[in-house]
């Protein structure tokens, strides 16, 4: 028999809350669902699973749950008799509701799952696809039924001829048509899982739309560029803090900028850098330029403790189990930084291309791909298909990869040095 009870998970929402969830048992397989309930843990009884009567809807939040609880555990025993052998996922299917079958609602629940797991930019680059979305269907919900082929490309060839980029109103790329194809894909998948809609109404795949990833060049700077960078200088406190996070992420193999923020002194032991990445969880180990201690140095001032960040951009964050708050501010921290390389680095460093942090990453690809060979660095980057090496740039994760990283390096010392 399944065992259902609500759980407050531990995740930390923006505003101190937390998700209360119905948790299903099953053989010792969970699945969980959310109810649309978020309260503070003081708030919550852990050992009774009921509200406290400290909050001020206690009453009524808890006759609810008792509510939810009874519905939820009728329709188990009902499935249950029918078979024996159902599975915790099959059952918490049944238990959902299966209102609330129109995209709007779905795409609320779909947005409400990604805050409560931390995932802003996820949440932040959607929002407006989802409000564009509503723009073209004038405002109104629409059911999934309806969504088909057609009604998509008719979408796509509005947001073609309506929507603008940048201050002289450029027309938006073929990237950005398909990241809003791909968000209602999204939605869609989600609505079929949770049975809030059938997969024969899906408009995607083998019998319907086909969407296909655009490739962009990944275009950095050369050797003389990164020298003019380094030599720069700069009275502005602000405008060299931004050329020293571009040139962490160069001298470590273009490490994201997620990265950079969350680097520790701790990180550095015995002239290697220990870090995980953050996109892939993949941890690994890579030898430090002796430049790379020569900026740390003008952080060193700031510097509370061992395992205190280097850069100030997450020291004041209180909760830092609140993954949704640290990357809102990493995001926000490389919209500011980018506008200092952009405006400010650039002009001074007379830097003629766009100069952005990602932008780093990309030039150390592009001199690597001019010093290693491409069947190495597929190695090295462990990627399984070899156009993801020639396309994107890894990291390096282990001792195998420090002859590679010092050979890109030595190039743009070895010409400074024969231009000198």
């Amino acid at each position: 028999m399944a065992t259902i009870k609500f759980y407050l998970r531990k995740t930390l929402l923006a505003d101190g809350t937390s998700p209360l969830v119905l948790k299903v048992l099953k053989d010792g397989k969970p699945s969980i669902s959310h109810i649309g309930v978020n309260l503070l843990h003081e708030h919550w009884d852990a050992q009774k699973r009921k509200v406290k009567k400290s909050h001020p809807n206690a009453t009524k939040l808890n006759n609810y749950l008792l509510k939810k609880l009874a519905e939820a555990n009728n329709t188990a025993i009902d499935a249950s008799t029918v078979d024996e052998q159902i599975s915790s996922r099959t059952l918490m299917k049944k238990i959902k509701p299966k209102t609330g079958g129109s995209f709007f609602v779905q795409a609320e629940a779909f947005m409400n799952d990604l805050k409560a797991t931390g995932n802003f930019n996820e949440y932040n680059a959607n929002t407006p696809r989802i409000a564009r979305f509503k723009e073209f269907l004038n405002g109104n919900d629409i059911a999934f039924n309806d969504i088909t082929v057609a009604l998509l490309e008719r979408y796509k060839v509005w947001l073609r001829s309506t929507r603008t980029v940048g201050k002289e109103k450029r027309p938006i790329g073929e990237r950005t048509v398909v990241n809003h194809i791909v968000i209602i894909r999204s939605v869609f998948s989600k609505a079929i899982e949770n049975g809030a809609t059938e997969k024969k109404y899906y408009p995607f795949g083998k019998n319907g739309l086909s969407i296909k990833i655009p490739k962009a060049a990944k275009i950095g700077l050369d050797a003389e560029d990164v020298q003019r960078i380094i030599d720069a200088e700069f009275t502005n406190p602000n405008h060299n803090h931004a050329r020293n996070l571009w040139l962490i992420s160069f001298y470590f193999g273009g490490m994201r900028a997620s990265d950079i923020f969350r680097l520790k002194w701790s990180d550095f032991r015995e002239n290697r850098l220990y870090y995980t990445m953050g996109k892939n969880n993949v941890a690994g180990t890579i030898e430090v330029d002796p430049h790379v201690f020569t900026i740390l140095k003008q952080y060193e001032h700031d510097r509370r403790n061992a395992h205190d960040f280097i850069f100030p951009e997450l020291k004041q964050i209180k909760n830092l189990n609140d993954e949704f708050l640290v990357e809102k501010i990493i995001n926000d921290s490389v919209v500011r930084v980018d506008k200092w390389l952009r405006k400010n680095v650039a002009p001074t460093a007379k830097i003629v291309h766009r100069l952005t942090l990602h932008i780093a990453r990309h030039t150390f690809g592009n001199l690597a791909g001019e010093n290693i060979p491409l069947v190495m660095l597929q190695k090295i980057f462990r990627h399984s298909k070899i156009t993801t090496t020639m396309e994107y740039m890894g990291n390096f994760i282990n001792k195998e990869t420090d002859k590679a990283l010092a050979t890109v390096l030595d190039k743009v010392k070895k010409k400074v040095a024969s231009d000198t």
